[in-house]
């Protein structure tokens, strides 16, 4: 019996000492390490786009009806940052002609202002815009249509004629639109006063170009 417990002691004491001894002994793992990174790049190309709409029918003019007002909307969309420009120009000079006859452009009292529509002893044309991105100038109360009453000049807005063939700006951004776009309307009249224009089919062909800044 003092044989077994001297045995079993000297185990306990060894099996102590080989725990206490085998970590000092276990081979020492050193793990290495190294890092990279990649650089995501992505492009996102500066695009415009703008509507088409429908051509104008102006309401006839004659010895009984002595004005007419149409309108066309063009809708501007872009992703450029810095914004666009939307500019119109007629192709000819004077803006409309009935082969040799014309409507002189409208002639404002200081030349290049907008100011309210005004006719004098003449048959004139000429036009104005409204919409979120058109400066005061043309808008002074946020028109939402470009007539005062059925083919009357709205007088809320500011007219002007068109200059020969020079691009005029109606409209302009300093940041991207939506992806629905923003839509700016040009307006156009025509007035006959104390004289007849000659009668004949007119027309005026306007270009409306929008541009990234």
């Amino acid at each position: 019996m003092y044989i077994f417990k001297l045995f079993f002691s000297s185990a306990t004491i060894m099996a102590l000492m080989l725990t206490l001894v085998y970590p000092a002994l276990e081979p020492v793992i050193v793990r290495a390490q190294v890092t990279d990174t990649v650089v995501v790049t992505q492009t996102v190309d500066a695009g415009i786009a703008i509507s088409s709409p429908s051509d104008i029918t102006m309401t006839h003019l004659s010895t009984t009806q002595n004005s007419a007002v149409g309108s066309a909307t063009w809708t501007v969309t872009t992703n450029n940052q810095a914004g666009y420009t939307l500019d119109v120009h007629a192709s000819t000079d004077p803006a409309l002609q009935s082969g040799s006859e014309q409507f002189t452009d409208y002639t404002e009292t200081s030349a290049g202002v907008p100011e309210v529509w005004n006719v004098v002893s003449a048959y004139e044309f000429g036009f104005s815009a409204y919409g979120t991105h058109v400066p005061a100038a043309w808008d002074t109360n946020t028109a939402t249509d470009c007539i005062e009453g059925a083919n009357v000049p709205g007088v809320d807005l500011r007219w002007l004629g068109f200059n020969g063939t020079t691009d005029i700006e109606v409209a302009s951004s300093s940041s991207e639109t939506g992806t629905s776009g923003i839509a700016s309307t040009i307006c156009v009249a025509t007035e006959q006063d104390g004289v007849f224009a000659p009668s004949g089919v007119y027309t005026a062909t306007i270009t409306a170009t929008a541009t990234t800044q």
